[in-house]
C-alpha cells in the first residue's frame, strides 16, 4: 500500500515539475532584462506599451461579446432540445463538437470565401462587420465548452417541472427562460465563460487571418521581434489561464455546496 502511494506521488512530482519547471524558467528568464539583477522591465516595458493597452481591451471586449452572445445561442438551444426535440440531442452533440475537429485556418478561410466584400453579406468590407465576423468565429471556437457546460448543468435540475410549473403561473416563454431557467444553470453558462474568456484571449489563428488588432497576434509580433517582452507575456498569458481555471473551480465548488442546502 505504501508503495502504491510512493509511486503515486513519483508520478504526480514527475508530471506537476514538466509543466511547472518551464514555467519557472520563462518567469526567471522575463525578469533578466537588467543586466546582473532581477528586475520587472520586462513588465515595466509591456504594459508601458501602447499596442498592449489596445489589444489587450479589444480581446478582452471580444470576450466579453462572445460570451454573451454565446450565452443567448447555447442556453435556449440547450433548453428547448432537453425540453422539446430529445430526439435531434446526437446530432446537436456532433455539430458542436465539429470546431475540435475542423481546424481553425478552415474555419476561417470557408468565412472569407463567404463574407468577403463581393458576397451577398460581406461582412469583410467594414470593420464592424470583420469585427462581429470575429466574433462568431469565436463563438464556434467555444461552442464545444459553452455547450457542454451548459448541458451539464441542465442534467442537475428537473427543466420540464419548472416550465411547467412557471406556466401553471401565467410565465411566458421569456420569462420562463431568462427568470426560471438560466438562474438555475449559472454555474454551467459561468464555467463555459470562463473557459471562452481564455481561448478569445490567446487565439491567435482567426484574429491574424482577419486582420483584427486581437491580443493574440500582439503576443506573436512581440515573440518575433523582442528578447525579455515576449517571456513577460507567456507568464501573463498563463496568469489569465490560471485565473479563468481558479474560477471555474470556486463556481463548481459553490454549486456543490449551495445544492444540499436548496
Amino acid at each position: 500500500m505504501k508503495a502504491q502511494r510512493l509511486g503515486a506521488w513519483i508520478a504526480i512530482a514527475i508530471g506537476a515539475s514538466y509543466f511547472i519547471i518551464p514555467l519557472l524558467g520563462t518567469l526567471e528568464f522575463s525578469l533578466r532584462m537588467r543586466r546582473g539583477a532581477y528586475s520587472f522591465d520586462a513588465y515595466e516595458s509591456v504594459f508601458a506599451d501602447l499596442q498592449f493597452r489596445e489589444t489587450f481591451g479589444y480581446s478582452m471586449l471580444m470576450a466579453v461579446l462572445t460570451i454573451a452572445f454565446g450565452m443567448l445561442l447555447v442556453v435556449p438551444t440547450a433548453y428547448w432540445v432537453r425540453l422539446r426535440l430529445p430526439q435531434v440531442r446526437p446530432i446537436v452533440e456532433f455539430v458542436t463538437l465539429l470546431p475540435l475537429v475542423i481546424p481553425a485556418i478552415v474555419i476561417v478561410f470557408g468565412y472569407l470565401r463567404l463574407y468577403n466584400s463581393s458576397s451577398i453579406l460581406p461582412l469583410t468590407g467594414s470593420t464592424s462587420g470583420t469585427n462581429a465576423l470575429l466574433m462568431f468565429s469565436y463563438m464556434t471556437l467555444s461552442l464545444p465548452y459553452m455547450y457542454r457546460a451548459v448541458d451539464t448543468a441542465m442534467r442537475a435540475i428537473d427543466v420540464r417541472t419548472l416550465t411547467e410549473a412557471a406556466e401553471s403561473l401565467g410565465a411566458k416563454w421569456p420569462t420562463i427562460l431568462f427568470r426560471c431557467i438560466f438562474p438555475n444553470v449559472m454555474s454551467g453558462v459561468l464555467s463555459g465563460a470562463f473557459i471562452t474568456f481564455a481561448i478569445v484571449m490567446g487565439e491567435f489563428t482567426m484574429a491574424a487571418l482577419l486582420n483584427r488588432p486581437a491580443f493574440g497576434p500582439y503576443l506573436q509580433l512581440v515573440g518575433a521581434n523582442k528578447a525579455y517582452e515576449p517571456s513577460a507575456l507567456a507568464v501573463i498569458a498563463f496568469a489569465i489561464t490560471w485565473l479563468s481555471m481558479g474560477l471555474i473551480q470556486l463556481v463548481s465548488r459553490f454549486q456543490k455546496s449551495a445544492s444540499p442546502k436548496a
